[in-house]
C-alpha cells in the first residue's frame, strides 16, 4: 500500500488561496488582520524551508554532532518561548533555565526511550527518527510547562496573603502553596488531557494524517499515533512536575518563608 503523491510547489501555492481569501474578507470587513496574517504565513513559509534544507544536510550527514547540536538549538528556542509567554518569572538564569531544563531532561528521558525501546533505528540516534520525536515531545511539553508556570507565579502572586496566613499558622511551605500548585498542575496538563480526548473523535493528528497520505495501512499509522501521543503525556506530565515544583523550590526558602522578590513583572 504505497500511493504517496509528490506535490509539486505549484500544489502547494494554489492550497493558500483559501488564506487569500481570508485576508480578502479582513479588508472587507475592517478587521484589521490582514498584516497578521500575511507575515505569519511568510514567516511559516520561511522557517519550513528553511528547516526543510537544514534538516535535509543533517540527514544526509548522518551525524550525532550535528544531530545534538539541531537539538540543543531546538530546546534554546522552546526555552526562550515558556520565558517570553509567562508575565511573572524567575529573576535571574533562573528564568528562562527552569522551563528549559525541565524540557530538557522530560524530553530526552522520554525520546531515549521511545528510540531505544520501541522504535530502534540503528544507530539509536539517527536524525531521521531522532528529531521528529524529540520536536515533538518538545512542543508539547513547551506548552504545558509554559501555562503550568505562568499560572504558579501568577496564583503566587495574586494568592501572597493567604499562603502567609498558612506559612503562620505553622503549615510547611508545600502544604501552603499545595492549592496554588493544584491549579498549576491541572493548567499544565489540560492541553495534551485535551488533545488525547479529541484524537480519533474530533480530530486526526498530523503525524498520522501524513502517514495514511504516504500510503501507511492506516493501522499502521494508528499504532505509531498512539505511541507519539503516550510518549507527549507522559514527557508533558514530567515536565509540568518538574517545572512547577522546581519553582516552588524557588519561590520558598528552607524556613518556609514566600520569596516573591525572586519574581519579576506582572502588575500586582
Amino acid at each position: 500500500m504505497n500511493t504517496y503523491h509528490v506535490l509539486s510547489y505549484w500544489d502547494v501555492v494554489a492550497a493558500s488561496v483559501f488564506l487569500i481569501l481570508n485576508a480578502v474578507f479582513s479588508i472587507a470587513l475592517d478587521l484589521g488582520l490582514t498584516r497578521t496574517l500575511i507575515v505569519s504565513a511568510l514567516r511559516m513559509t520561511v522557517q519550513l524551508i528553511l528547516v526543510g534544507l537544514i534538516l535535509k544536510a543533517i540527514f544526509l550527514s548522518a551525524s550525532l554532532v550535528w544531530t545534538l547540536l539541531a537539538a540543543a538549538v531546538m530546546v534554546v528556542f522552546a526555552g526562550r518561548e515558556i520565558w517570553a509567554r509567562q508575565e511573572r518569572r524567575l529573576t535571574g538564569l533562573w528564568g528562562p533555565g527552569l522551563g528549559a531544563g525541565a524540557m530538557l531532561i522530560a524530553g530526552t528521558l522520554v525520546t531515549f526511550y521511545a528510540l531505544a525501546g520501541q522504535i530502534r533505528p540503528d544507530p539509536v540516534w539517527l536524525p531521521q527518527y531522532a528529531l521528529p520525536l524529540f520536536g515533538m515531545v518538545l512542543g508539547n511539553t513547551m506548552t504545558g510547562v509554559s501555562l503550568g508556570l505562568d499560572t504558579l507565579h501568577s496564583g503566587l502572586a495574586q494568592g501572597k496573603r493567604e499562603v502567609e496566613a498558612q506559612l503562620l499558622l505553622g503549615r510547611t511551605r508545600w502544604v501552603a502553596i499545595r492549592p496554588v500548585l493544584r491549579r498549576a498542575l491541572r493548567s499544565g496538563f489540560t492541553p495534551i488531557i485535551n488533545a488525547m480526548a479529541a484524537t480519533g473523535v474530533v480530530s486526526l493528528p498530523g503525524m498520522m494524517t501524513g502517514q495514511i497520505l504516504s500510503g501507511i495501512d492506516p493501522q499502521e499509522a494508528v499504532k505509531y499515533q498512539l505511541l507519539i501521543m503516550f510518549l507527549l503525556g507522559g514527557a508533558t506530565g514530567l515536565g509540568v512536575l518538574g517545572a512547577t515544583f522546581g519553582s516552588i523550590w524557588r519561590l520558598t526558602d528552607t524556613r518556609h518563608r514566600l520569596r516573591l522578590d525572586r519574581l519579576t513583572g506582572g502588575t500586582s
